[in-house]
């Protein structure tokens, strides 16, 4: 009966403390999120329209992208749902092509319509291989159009690498526990 208590206490005590690191993990991207949301808008390159107008997004304050010849690209981010956090999503990239370098950047994912976030919230969401993300520059948003349901922004923070592709991205979501 000792031996089971002892095991029962162990379990819970490593679900505590499993639940408590994945959620301050959760939290410095939620805070990394929103830190990167401000300073987009505040760049004046016109994401105010989809900030405002979309039916959600997605956020990654920091996706790693990394290769030569066979590349990849990693990030986490925040699911927003008519401007309310919804979920937390992992990207994850492979490719094999001509690029070379390392590259830290800020990729934001709009949805035209709920459809297309229930799209992604469902685990059914893939870019196709020749989709491209617009670099932010100042005022470039304004005139950018969706593209099957989805406009995809990249703001480069650090680095140099020869691949503008997002092709290829796999997605996963996660909803926020209320």
């Amino acid at each position: 009966m000792k031996i089971l208590k002892s095991i029962t206490l162990a379990a819970i005590l490593f679900v505590a403390v499993g639940v408590n690191a994945q959620s301050s993990k959760d939290k410095k991207v939620i805070k990394d999120a929103e830190n990167a949301k401000e300073k987009l808008m505040t760049m004046d390159v016109g994401l105010d329209q989809f900030f405002n107008n979309s039916a959600g997004y997605v956020v990654f304050p920091n996706v790693g992208k990394g290769g030569f010849i066979i590349g990849g690209a990693s990030g986490n981010g925040v699911v927003y749902e008519n401007g309310k956090k919804v979920g937390m999503a992992d990207l994850k990239k492979l490719s094999v092509g001509l690029q070379a370098g390392g590259q830290a950047i800020t990729e934001v994912i709009f949805f035209e319509t709920a459809e297309d976030l229930a799209e992604f919230k469902e685990g059914d969401f893939e870019f196709s291989a020749e989709a491209s993300a617009v670099a932010l520059k100042s005022g470039i948003a304004v005139n950018a159009k969706y593209r099957d349901g989805v406009a995809v922004f990249a703001l480069p923070k650090a680095g140099l690498m020869a691949d503008a592709s997002v092709g290829g991205q796999k997605f996963d979501y996660t909803p926020l526990m209320k």
